[in-house]
């Protein structure tokens, strides 16, 4: 055998003892990276099952409204919190006729008027979701035009 063969016969072999070579890997590492997949798979299954992502999307907004009768009409006004779009809220309950809608956007100060039923009824002011899934009374208002 010659020199040069005997010196590649080496390397190859020290190449292979190096691929067989278990030293170099840490248990330590793999135990880390068990305990890291586990941990990020159980927060994902938990918030699936908890639902938490759709809780954040859906919440209704908060918006507050005062009323005024004047006669067989009401005066529904926004007072503040947060700005609603038209199609997205709705005036429900012994209510005749819209006599006057909210605008597009409907911001602190707007109003709209109504014309309800004589006696004594009860108004809403009901928020529904982009999707027209979840729905919401933002405001109350029972009213007596006797």
């Amino acid at each position: 055998m010659t020199p040069g063969r005997r010196a590649q016969d080496t390397e190859i072999m020290k190449l292979k003892q190096l691929l067989n070579d278990d030293d170099a890997v840490s248990p330590v590492i793999g135990v880390i990276l068990m305990v890291a997949i586990t941990v990020i798979l159980a927060a994902v299954i938990a918030t699936f099952v908890l639902g938490l992502g759709e809780q954040v999307s859906d919440t209704a907004p908060q918006a507050s409204f005062s009323y005024t009768t004047s006669g067989g009409n009401i005066t529904v006004t926004h007072d503040g919190g947060a700005t609603l779009q038209n199609d997205s809220v709705s005036i429900k309950g012994d209510v005749e006729r819209l006599n006057t809608p909210f605008p597009t956007e409907i911001a602190a100060g707007d109003t709209a008027e109504v014309n309800v039923t004589s006696g004594e009824g009860t108004i809403r002011i009901i928020w529904t979701n982009d999707a027209g899934t979840d729905t919401a009374t933002l405001s109350k208002y029972d009213y007596d035009t006797s």
